[in-house]
């Protein structure tokens, strides 16, 4: 079944729960034809069996259906600490929505129902999940934590994220990734959502998320852009008027006079970032707004197999 059918059926809701339980539903049930065999409808229940480990909680009767090797897994245990965070800058939110279209095809809807979709399937392993939101300020923080309630009160906070800033937030990446780093205490697999977009030098950006690699943390970086302007510059050739969303700079320009080498620029800056990410150690994957959640999931599922 494929996500964009699931996106598709649901897209009328604006339900963030709602919507997210969909789009993780539909990615399960095409399990069936992705590496990850085990997961299924009731994988909060087990999980794989490694070599080494004692074969006391092994599920045989599992074993005789699926001829797969999984462990019972106790309510109590917690298997992951996960901590979300989102850029909220100005930047965040581009671009401007036309009537009737949905709210995840622009970045901070994506990362917000990115980050419930990440939320449903932690809430589904009995996994704990924490939230960080940054901008020009450090607007939110919950450490992690798996009760219902807890749950309910990030949906809320991500929420109310969709509504367009009034006054325009710059972003002040570095100093708050190194806040935000200073509070991770217990090892955690941390997943960030921005754009990128700052004014800082790109060595002291990767220095604060190198500060969130320390204590063994494990770090995904969701490079979230709009593919069609921020990366081709695919704009028809009559004069325009291109304002900065954080500083209100404006530049007046014909695009077609400019995209051969804004393209060229975008391209090296991607390649930079992707190059850096892989000599740090840090899981660098671009997203483009309005695309399916497969790309987000899978990464999930992979990293959280080699977290170990």
């Amino acid at each position: 079944m494929k996500i964009e059918s699931e996106i598709e059926k649901v897209s009328s809701f604006q339900h963030l729960e709602m919507l997210a339980n969909q789009v993780v539903e539909g990615f399960i049930s095409g399990m069936h034809k992705s590496p990850f065999h085990g997961f299924s409808a009731e994988f909060a229940e087990h999980k794989v069996y490694n070599a080494g480990e004692s074969t006391k909680h092994i599920d045989w009767k599992l074993f005789a259906k699926t001829d797969r090797l999984y462990t019972k897994r106790y309510e109590e245990e917690t298997n992951l600490r996960c901590h979300l965070i989102v850029d909220n800058s100005s930047s965040m939110h581009y671009p401007e929505l036309k009537s009737g279209q949905p709210f995840y095809e622009k970045k901070i809807g994506f990362a917000v129902l990115a980050s419930a979709v990440l939320m449903n399937i932690l809430k589904k392993q009995r996994d704990a999940v924490g939230l960080s939101v940054f901008s020009d300020s450090y607007e939110y923080y919950a450490p992690e934590k798996g009760s219902d309630r807890h749950h309910r009160m990030l949906l809320n906070k991500l929420e109310q994220l969709l509504e367009q800033p009034k006054v325009k937030k710059t972003t002040d990446t570095i100093t708050y990734l190194h806040q935000i780093a200073e509070k991770m205490h217990r090892r955690s697999m941390i997943i960030l959502f921005t754009d990128m977009f700052q004014s800082e030098d790109d060595e002291k950006l990767f220095n604060a998320l190198q500060h969130l690699k320390h204590n063994k943390h494990k770090v995904v970086l969701f490079h979230v852009v709009d593919n069609e302007t921020e990366l081709k510059f695919d704009f028809d050739n009559t004069p325009r008027k291109f304002i900065d969303l954080e500083s209100g700079e404006e530049v007046s320009i014909f695009a077609d006079n400019v995209k051969v080498e804004y393209e060229k620029r975008a391209e090296a800056y991607f390649k930079n970032l992707a190059l850096t990410c892989a000599k740090n150690q840090i899981k660098y994957v671009p997203v483009n707004v309005g695309d399916d959640f497969e790309k987000i999931l899978t990464t999930y599922l992979v990293e959280k197999q080699n977290f170990g």
